[in-house]
């Protein structure tokens, strides 16, 4: 998307920021560009105070904690965090602190089309300390023209998460690589009396966003495919992968949990800790709240295949859920740094990355075993070292294609359309938006 199309956008949200700066949602550039009205403790240097507005709802109380490690560190730096959950309320949020001129100084930005729509506002961070520490899996979102642009937070990764002993109590001696192969299980655990599937499909995100994700990698080449879309070269209409991508989906379905349009991801996740589902598609991230459930759940990761194809569909999808950038125009943008730095320098910072919030580390000063980040990122990361992993794509839609995707996907799963329909409402979504 064009930079004068961002403007566009930001503008029409202006009414936006003004609710959001009356309920006290602001804290950008009027507060981080000046003194935050006190000294440090020697009172020789004011105090500045970083906002940082991210998305990722599920580390907020790690990040809190960090918060105060920082300060602590380095008392003239105040940082003020605010969350607002992924998609298109954090866009939408985002949007409008731009445009109220609340700007934060530090904010969340998914790589790809985002970085493209977002550069004109981004600090060049490429003579970072951390720059040559990043992973090669990690960079690619957010460099441009041998420029990086962000610090990516982790490596996420998703499939289908499994629960072993259930899978052993239905016989089920190796693992489902192949579409044939998963319905087969499917099958053994229902004989057995166990849900197969925990769906949580009333959350747009993980269909939209990350399910169909895998539709764009089993395509012969996804970054062309993704060209072709874009020039009309292309197109999901009669995709054979795609409709292998519905037929999936419905697997799911004939074999998953009631209601699965109205189950969120907390009411799946909790099934699924339970032992009353023995998959789910889901990623690392859900680790934490699992462990909450049920500690030492006996769990793993499987893909999700889409044919018979082994080789080709036999893997999981990994990508970097969120890279945190600096506002070029932000008063605060040294002290910014200085922040990012220290998060994956710093000895609680990293242990804060792969032990509290079970992440796969994006840097390689990092280190990460089986028992820090859990069993769910264990899996992930030796898919990572055989190279059975797919890119996640969903940074490469036109901003707000994940939404309309998720809403048509919901469409389909509630029996409201057929795959040819279906196929030809998510074309139309990137038709009108690309």
């Amino acid at each position: 998307m064009k930079n004068s199309k961002l403007s566009i956008v930001m503008a029409s949200v202006l009414s936006l920021s003004v609710m959001l700066a009356a309920c006290g949602g602001g804290g950008g550039s009027p507060t981080s560009a000046g003194t935050a009205g006190g000294s440090n403790a020697s009172g020789s240097e004011p105090q500045k105070t970083v906002t940082v507005f991210q998305f990722k709802t599920e580390i907020v109380e790690g990040l809190n904690e960090l918060k105060a490690a920082f300060e602590q560190d380095y008392p003239n730096i105040k940082l003020d965090i605010q969350t607002v959950g992924g998609g298109a309320d954090y866009d939408a949020a985002l949007k409008a602190k731009f445009a109220s001129g609340a700007a934060p100084d530090i904010f969340s930005n998914n790589g790809y089309a985002s970085l493209d729509m977002w550069e004109e506002k981004l600090e060049d961070l490429s003579d970072q300390p951390w720059v040559n520490d990043l992973v090669q899996l990690a960079a690619g979102a957010i460099t441009k023209e041998n420029r990086v642009y962000g610090l990516p937070l982790d490596l996420e990764g998703f499939g289908y998460v499994y629960n072993k002993d259930l899978f052993a109590k239905a016989g089920i001696a190796e693992l489902p690589m192949t579409y044939s192969a998963l319905e087969e299980a499917a099958k053994k655990l229902q004989a057995a009396g166990i849900t197969p599937f925990a769906n949580a499909y009333q959350e747009w995100w993980l269909v939209g966003s990350q399910g169909i994700s895998v539709a764009f990698s089993n395509q012969d080449n996804a970054d062309e495919f993704i060209a072709g879309l874009n020039d009309g070269t292309a197109s999901m209409i009669g995709n054979k992968h795609f409709e292998d991508w519905a037929r999936l989906m419905q697997l799911t379905l004939d074999y998953g949990n009631k209601n699965p349009l109205t189950t969120d991801y907390n009411t799946q996740v909790t099934m699924f800790a339970n032992g009353e589902a023995a998959m789910m598609q889901e990623g690392n991230w859900a680790q934490t709240m699992i462990d909450g459930i049920s500690p030492n759940l006996n769990i793993g990761m499987l893909p999700m295949p889409l044919n018979d194809d082994a080789a080709r569909t036999g893997k999981v999808t990994i990508g970097v859920p969120v890279n945190l950038v600096v506002n070029k125009d932000s008063a605060a943008k040294e002290e910014a740094k200085t922040f990012l730095n220290w998060l994956v320098t710093s000895d609680i910072g990293k242990e804060y990355i792969v032990k509290k919030f079970k992440f796969i580390p994006a840097m390689t000063t990092i280190q990460a075993t089986a028992e820090d980040v859990g069993p769910i990122a264990a899996d992930l990361m030796n898919y990572i070292e055989k190279g059975d992993i797919f890119p996640h794509h969903a940074g490469k839609y036109p901003d707000g294609v994940a939404q309309e995707f998720g809403s048509a996907i919901q469409h389909f799963l509630a029996g409201q359309s057929d795959v040819p329909t279906w196929q030809k409402n998510m074309q139309a979504a990137w038709d009108k938006l690309k």
